[in-house]
């Protein structure tokens, strides 16, 4: 085996950049690099990947703004000191309350099952990731069936020659892009009907039915009712289908038939035919955000008719910019039926995302991205492995979720104890959430359509709200961005009135945020208190610590940011324990342990003083890719 390799990770059709990598640290590197979890990352939006990366292009110029590095300093090193003495501690006091010697452990013993590691049970308290775990080598027989049957497809109905292989490659003229769409819209409207009826058996009826509804708001209402009839009909459909439980086939019968015992007794026939996944409704909250970016979509489109904005550019649509594939509307056959549900129902992301607004969507069915490359595509479900079994090795030894699950006595526990507890819950939370998502969108990638990544950072490098908001559900925040934040006005806070208005669009959008996870108090507190959480953090960087007043003192505006984002750790730490933990009660619980003594507050100082050495290595990390010349803005 040779010493050295080349990857290539170029345009994904052997034209891009190849770097060298040495051995297997050098692949290892490469799997964790930002252009392989995301090439919109290391790519502006405004600049297709191919200009970016492709023969000749130019590595980005250092951000101005960039400073020298500090790795080596002595301040750093001191802060290294700080990291192999207190991350090691940290795992060792979840771990010391998680062996089956703590006289704790039979209370939280019935969450745990055996696992795969010798003497060692695993913790399956959370039932979003045991039913992810359980089905995943089902899900991953899927990821590869998919593609395959998609190939089949493809032979059967084939593409004329001429748009197949021309000259040895693959045509990229409107004539050969408009079949290619055909083609792969045929395909995923025909397998989403099936995957509906596999899921959802009977219940796929309902879906169609909701998706029926909202296309006819789109194509057949006066065009000034769209936006408010999209947004009144599909808020509506959340709060219905929590409040009707799906729309029991039973209970329909017994409002249409008036209690005939037939009709109920096939309603109930019905019901318990409900495929796979019987409560459909749990996760129709990710197809709610497709229905809206279709019929806004739509509406868009209708002030670009008779205009190609692709033909004023002078753009090339085989190679065009993220930026471009979103906001260019399709082409008007395109917002048909089936290209509808082709979409709406599109396999791979239909359970849980990524989001793709349903122009890019179009965009990526007419020309293959040229993000997508096998070389990239193996890098990321290397990634995927690493991260699932990182989940598992921390459910095998710190059992915290279920130590929340069997309703401590939090006064049993040291301060100490129950701030790691609470850390490393948060920890499982972003890892649950994380998985899935990955998941998903590698099947997508193996499938040829790129969405965007749903997380950048991991939750442990994160000081800012704000910042904390834009790589946390990555694609869902895009989606808020487009067609709700935006809409609203964005925000303003250079006078009192615009700010006034500014907190508002805030408080709207959490809202609708809250209510979109889940129609439950403690999720509004949540969304609420992250508005509430975000003021601080925007009064002391825009009003009272402006950075150009600090240009001369760089060290101490340094210092003083890393105290406002310690603040800001312990409130979202807070608020999202709230809103996907413990609860308001339990969180109340948790400050009280922490608060009962003297050693509480020695630990908390202790504790700040930890987050405050990380927050300055999160504040080099960023500054390093500045020296990139790469800007996350999180």
């Amino acid at each position: 085996m040779a010493s050295a390799r080349d990857d290539a990770v170029g345009d994904g059709n052997g034209n891009g950049l190849t770097r060298r990598r040495s051995g297997p640290l050098g692949f290892l590197a490469s799997v964790y690099d930002l252009d392989t979890l995301d090439t919109r990352f290391t790519t502006p939006s405004t600049v297709p990947y191919r200009v970016a990366h492709g023969p000749g292009a130019a590595k980005p110029d250092p951000d101005p703004r960039a400073e020298p590095p500090k790795w080596k300093t002595p301040e750093f090193y001191l802060y290294y000191l700080a990291f192999i003495v207190c991350v090691p501690y940290m795992f060792w006091i979840a771990y010391d309350v998680s062996r089956p010697s703590d006289p704790r452990y039979h209370k939280y013993e019935p969450y745990l099952t055996d696992g795969w590691i010798p003497g060692r049970k695993i913790d399956v308290s959370d039932a979003q990731y045991y039913t992810f775990r359980k089905n995943l080598p089902f899900m991953a027989l899927l990821l590869v069936f998919h593609p395959l049957l998609r190939r089949i497809w493809n032979a059967v109905y084939s593409l004329p020659a001429e748009y197949a292989h021309p000259g040895g490659s693959r045509s990229t003229t409107p004539e050969a892009a408009d079949a290619r769409q055909r083609q792969r819209a045929s395909f995923d409207f025909a397998f989403a009907l099936f995957y509906l009826v596999a899921l959802h058996g009977f219940s796929a009826a309902k879906i169609l039915v909701i998706l029926s509804l909202n296309y006819k708001i789109a194509t057949t209402l006066p065009r000034k009712y769209i936006p408010v009839l999209t947004w009144t009909f599909n808020i509506c459909t959340l709060f219905a289908n929590e409040l009707c439980q799906g729309y029991k086939f039973r209970n329909i019968a017994l409002f249409v038939g008036g209690g005939s015992p037939g009709l109920v007794e096939f309603g109930e026939w019905l019901d318990r035919r409900g495929g796979i996944m019987k409560r459909w409704e749990i996760l129709f909250n990710i197809t709610v955000l497709r229905l809206i970016s279709f019929n806004l979509d739509y509406y868009w489109s209708l002030d670009r008719r008779g205009s190609s904005p692709i033909e004023k550019k002078q753009l090339d649509p085989s190679n065009l910019s993220e930026r471009d594939r979103i906001s260019i509307p399709a082409s008007p056959q395109d917002y048909s039926f089936r290209n509808y549900v082709a979409y709406a129902i599109y396999a791979p992301l239909y359970l849980t995302g990524p989001i793709i607004t349903f122009n890019d969507f179009i965009s990526q069915q007419r020309y293959r991205p040229a993000t997508i490359s096998p070389a990239r595509t193996l890098r990321y479900g290397l990634r995927f492995a690493l991260v699932l079994l990182a989940m598992e090795l921390v459910l095998h030894y710190d059992y915290v979720g279920a130590i929340a699950k069997s309703r401590p006595q939090w006064d049993s526990y040291s301060p100490a104890q129950i701030s790691l507890l609470a850390y490393f819950n948060l920890h499982i939370i972003w890892l649950k959430l994380l998985l899935p998502w990955r998941f998903f969108r590698l099947w997508s990638l193996a499938d040829g359509i790129d969405p965007p990544e749903n997380m950048l950072r991991c939750v442990s490098d994160n000081y800012s709200t704000l910042s904390f908001w834009r790589g946390w559900h990555r694609s869902y925040y895009r989606w808020l961005l487009r067609y709700l934040y935006v809409p609203l006005g964005g925000s303003d806070f250079r006078s009192v009135r615009s700010a006034a208005r500014s907190v508002a669009t805030y408080l709207l959008v959490f809202t609708f945020v809250a209510l979109w996870h889940d129609i439950k108090l403690h999720l509004l507190v949540w969304g609420w208190l992250i508005v509430l959480f975000f003021l601080p953090e925007i009064v002391a960087s825009r009003i009272l610590f402006p950075k150009r007043k600090w240009e001369r003192r760089p060290t101490a505006y340094r210092m003083l940011s890393c105290a406002g984002g310690v603040a800001n750790v312990l409130m979202m730490m807070a608020a999202n324990l709230v809103g996907f933990a413990v609860g308001l009660d339990g969180l109340q619980s948790i400050v009280k342990g922490i608060f009962r003594d003297y050693s509480g507050l020695v630990f908390l100082v202790t504790a700040c003083s930890a987050l405050f050495v990380g927050i300055q290595v999160m504040f080099e990390i960023r500054q390093s890719e500045l020296r990139r010349g790469i800007n996350l803005k999180c």
